[in-house]
């Protein structure tokens, strides 16, 4: 009887391994640190289980008084700060162009729009016609959409019509002028040592000469190219008038995201209990900065043990070869500073003890959540109705920004502009983007104190009364309160006093 038991047990074993041999040359992708397929078989499908429990009974059964919910929803009061008027004084006139100006713009969605609105200002500043900028394909989520296919272009000219000359394209004579021409050599026309944070008087200096020789120039790389300090007034008014007015989505993608803010502020479908005048038609967007690239970048431990260490610190190898390394910090350092974004379930539980219970409509703006669903499966249990695009939108809706990620990340802008609240779990491009806009606007942006959250969730054996006080103690100006622009700091982030102006 042994004899058989240990037969089969070898005879398992054996086509176990046989498996795990055989699976990497059927499914490549899923032994890959850049493989697209998700989760990954080793270091993602299984995710951590919930590590703060005693915080998480706590949250699950909190009672909510009816004023904190009252003073949650509320929008925020006038803060005595409005856009100013537009920054053109005299319309521009087309014929007066010193020459073409080509920008050429990596990274996601946000740091393009940064960068084109860096564009409309050194256009300005040179006097020069702007081409529509070309979107360098993303390395990471290899995404070829074009300006066209995000924004609306004809917009876009419309609203800066009296600032610059825009063109589509360029006129034929200068029709050489293009990507693959600047990638095969080096070019007179082309400029790839502009500075990070350039002075308005560098590109006079060292932009103008060319552009009076050759007529156009190509700046590649142009991300960060322009400095947010010393510049003119009018300067600062335009990049905020492109951010805030000109760079609008073109119109399937408003009008997905128009459909998911209404199915966001309609009952949901497995509520059957009336609707409350506490979150009736509200809901929160949460944008969930936790894909594999932020982890590996982070050097954080997120739980995942050994496997998943490992697998993140290949992940980061292949990608920034060499670049980003391992911090010398420990992981304790790491959290301590602040410099560790939050889980899924860590964001969850902030949100519980703001004061935000079951009932409240969340949406999740996210890409890939490394560990997937498991992932954030806590996250689901305090906010069960939870939703984001795939939940709340048909496959022939989003049929048309389905695998590009700029498109779907352009859809979670759309709503994160149109929410009552709007939460990033770490600093970002997105969270800076969605500050700025919302200061804008005078929206209510929560902003979470990573610092003092950190310390709390480091704490084993804090109580929930006492995280809960903690927490609504260390946000109470952390929820759109106007911030002024400090030196050196991005416009797009904090717009006040540049591009907005005090009235009583």
């Amino acid at each position: 009887m042994k004899l058989h038991y240990f037969q089969s047990q070898s005879h398992r074993a054996a086509l176990a391994g046989i498996f795990l041999i055989l699976v990497p040359n059927f499914f490549p992708n899923l032994f890959h640190p850049l493989g697209r397929a998700y989760p990954s078989l080793f270091s993602e499908w299984i995710a951590p289980s919930a590590k703060h429990i005693r915080l998480l009974e706590g949250a699950l059964h909190q009672e909510i008084s009816e004023k904190l919910q009252s003073d949650l929803w509320s929008p925020l009061v006038y803060q005595g700060w409005k856009p100013c008027r537009d920054s053109s004084v005299v319309p521009f006139n087309p014929e007066k162009s010193r020459g073409y100006i080509q920008v050429f713009l990596d990274g996601g969605l946000n740091q393009q729009r940064m960068g084109i609105c860096d564009a409309v200002a050194v256009a300005k500043i040179l006097n020069t016609t702007l081409v529509i900028p070309h979107l360098e394909v993303n390395p990471v989520w290899q995404d070829s959409s074009t300006f066209t296919d995000i924004f609306d272009v004809d917009h876009f000219m419309e609203v800066l019509r009296n600032e610059i000359s825009i063109v589509k394209e360029l006129p034929s004579m200068y029709s050489w002028s293009t990507r693959e021409y600047y990638a095969t050599g080096i070019r007179a026309t082309r400029i790839k040592t502009a500075p990070l944070h350039a002075s308005a008087n560098w590109y006079l200096e060292n932009v103008l000469p060319m552009l009076d020789s050759h007529g156009i120039v190509a700046i590649a790389p142009f991300s960060h190219r322009l400095a947010f300090d010393n510049l003119p007034k009018e300067i600062q008014l335009l990049r905020c008038k492109v951010n805030f007015q000109a760079l609008a989505f073109v119109p399937h993608i408003k009008l997905l995201g128009d459909n998911l803010v209404q199915r966001l502020r309609s009952s949901p479908s497995t509520n059957k209990r009336t609707k409350d005048e506490r979150g009736s038609g509200k809901f929160i967007v949460l944008h969930l900065r936790f894909d594999k690239d932020m982890a590996a970048h982070s050097a954080c431990d997120f739980g995942g043990g050994k496997a998943e260490k490992l697998a993140l610190a290949k992940y980061r190898q292949v990608i920034w070869q060499g670049r980003v390394m391992k911090t010398q910090f420990s992981n304790d350092e790491l959290r301590k500073q602040g410099r560790c974004p939050l889980t899924p379930e860590e964001i969850g539980l902030l949100l519980r003890a703001l004061g935000f219970n079951n009932n409240t409509r969340l949406y999740l703006a996210s890409h890939k959540v490394y560990g997937g669903e498991a992932r954030i499966s806590t996250l689901r249990k305090m906010f069960p109705l939870m939703e984001d695009k795939k939940s709340l939108a048909s496959d022939e809706e989003r049929a048309q920004v389905d695998k590009k990620a700029s498109l779907l990340a352009a859809v979670d802008y759309y709503v994160s502009m149109h929410t009552d609240i709007f939460i990033s779990a770490s600093p970002g491009n997105m969270h800076n983007a969605m500050l700025g806009y919302r200061a804008y606007r005078n929206m209510k942006t929560i902003k979470p104190n990573m610092v003092l959250l950190s310390q709390l969730f480091l704490n084993e054996s804090i109580e929930w009364p006492e995280f809960q006080q903690a927490v609504e103690n260390g946000h109470k100006n952390r929820q759109g309160q106007i911030r002024l622009r400090k030196e050196t700091q991005s416009v797009y982030t904090y717009p006040i006093p540049d591009c907005m102006c005090q009235q009583n």
